[in-house]
């Protein structure tokens, strides 16, 4: 009999936010608990930022130099496989609880077509269990059906006295049992037991997304202060004097992105208010680990769980004070080292912990290999199942990679600022165990010693002694590249008996 599958992604979990790696604040039980009976990735990452190019990544196996869905809003081509069209392969109705923030390609649609203006659309190939969008109308519905008869607007989500321009850890206006998590938990819960033949389910939680706000206990079960150091520099100045992106970021960066209804830029929160977000964050993130609990704590009492295959990851990581930054994106490790844990069954690498690095991109393939289809396109990432299965798969990559697009191609606010075209706002980023080398195409590289200088606090790209260094991840960098174009058709060649297909398996 063929398993269930359950896809679970938390949206801007950082990697590092788990008492299974370490954490000394952070605690994460059903987490954990997963991870012990499972296989846990601790050098995963996501593929890019912010949501729609780094869920891209996680559907269709490509990396964003392929799939090309650049920012919120870019159109995902409608020629690329996804995880959802092969679930449908292997027989499944995939259902999707929450979101996927795809926008749908426009060729594909008459101009006038309504779905052509949000970038909230859902992946192809998904039905549509309970769709949770950024206007959150769907939730708010349901919280005044429980009563909260005036939740017709976010305001809900509003948190003290926003307007002194502090941060807060006040409760919002609604509960521990009635977020969105607990809404999607809901909705999944009700669809399971209704299911009596083997299932596909992505279950897709909006936290520890902002606003950063959670009801109690969790507002208060973190200290402000508590956690590790930052990883920044002294002062916002010598953060804003390592790179132009760095700059521009603590320019550009509001605060109302991240607490409902303030005012004011990101740059006139102190330390205080660091810490104050960053006890809400880790109190959010205790939240939705509190929910995953309910839908493991369903599966075993329903039968279910030997039955199935759990992978809980995240799309991209947060700042959350790191450089004096919030949010996602630049080259930073806080904006996309992400949690990985795969459960299945019919593994028996029980508790194992694996430091390789892995992608995002690898979740399909993955998928694929266990479900028995082939990818109709080329693939990026490359398959965990050496790893879930208890085996070292030869020839993996030796280092991360991931890319950033900072492109905005509706307003030209980066164009005009760096003076650059389009197509010219992005970098790509090759991390080992050594350095990490960040290319940009039109503005000056990075190199950082991680090894002396794990912080990331000091660019020696331009320094001479460093230059062998500098070159050596460059050419890695672009040999990376070059092995990564697209190779849907590559493989093929016409000869006298018909085409020959030759695809070999990459793990770089």
């Amino acid at each position: 009999m063929k398993p269930n599958v359950l896809l679970v992604t938390a949206d801007q979990w950082r990697g590092d936010c788990l008492s299974s790696v370490g954490h000394p604040v952070v605690r994460t039980p059903n987490v954990d608990r997963l991870a012990v009976e499972g296989v846990l990735f601790r050098r995963h990452y996501a593929g890019a930022a912010p949501c729609s190019p780094a869920r891209a990544s996680i559907y269709t196996g490509l990396y964003q130099m392929n799939h090309r869905v650049c920012r919120n809003g870019s159109p995902l081509d409608a020629r690329f496989d996804n995880i959802a069209m092969a679930a449908r392969r292997a027989g499944y109705d995939p259902t999707l609880f929450g979101y996927t923030d795809v926008s749908p390609d426009p060729r594909t649609l008459h101009r006038n077509d309504p779905h052509l203006t949000t970038y909230e659309g859902v992946l192809p190939g998904f039905t549509t269990g309970q769709v949770l969008l950024e206007n959150e109308k769907h939730w708010l519905s349901w919280l005044r059906s429980r009563g909260h008869r005036a939740a017709f607007t976010r305001d809900v989500h509003r948190t003290g006295n926003v307007e002194s321009g502090t941060a807060n850890n006040e409760v919002p206006d609604y509960s521990a049992d009635e977020t969105q998590t607990a809404f999607i938990t809901e909705s999944f819960l009700r669809w399971m037991e209704q299911q009596d033949a083997p299932w596909f389910a992505h279950v897709s939680f909006l936290r520890p997304h902002p606003p950063f706000c959670v009801p109690a206990p969790y507002n208060t079960m973190f200290a402000p202060g508590d956690g590790p150091a930052y990883a920044r520099a002294g002062v916002r100045e010598d953060e804003q004097a390592l790179h132009p992106l760095l700059a521009y970021g603590h320019r550009f960066l509001g605060k109302s992105s991240f607490v409902y209804g303030a005012s004011g830029a990101v740059s006139d929160w102190n330390e205080r208010d660091f810490d104050v977000i960053r006890a809400v964050y880790f109190g959010m993130i205790a939240e939705v680990d509190a929910q995953l609990g309910r839908i493991f704590s369903a599966l075993r009492e329903s039968g279910r769980w030997d039955e199935t295959i759990v992978i809980f990851t995240s799309d991209h990581g947060e700042m959350m004070g790191d450089h004096w930054l919030l949010g996602k994106g630049g080259f930073h490790d806080g904006s996309y080292h992400i949690p990985l844990v795969i459960r299945d069954p019919a593994a028996t690498a029980d508790g194992r912990q694996v430091d390789a690095f892995t992608s995002a991109a690898d979740i399909m393939p993955t998928l694929c290999e266990r479900l028995g289809v082939e990818p109709r396109n080329h693939q990026d990432g490359a398959s965990l199942l050496p790893f879930v299965e208890g085996s070292e798969p030869s020839g993996w990559r030796d280092a991360a990679f991931w890319e950033f697009d900072f492109r905005e191609v509706a307003t030209s606010v980066a164009e005009d600022y760096f003076g650059l075209a389009s197509n010219r706002c992005n970098l790509a980023v090759i991390r080992d165990d050594a350095f990490k080398y960040v290319h940009f195409a039109g503005l000056p590289p990075v190199l950082f010693d991680l090894a002396k200088d794990p912080m990331e606090l000091r660019n020696l790209a331009e320094e001479p002694e460093y230059a062998a260094v500098r070159l050596r991840y460059a050419e890695k960098l672009l040999a990376l590249r070059a092995a990564h174009l697209d190779q849907t058709l590559a493989y093929v060649e016409l000869t006298e008996e018909g085409p020959v297909s030759r695809p070999t398996r990459s793990h770089s």
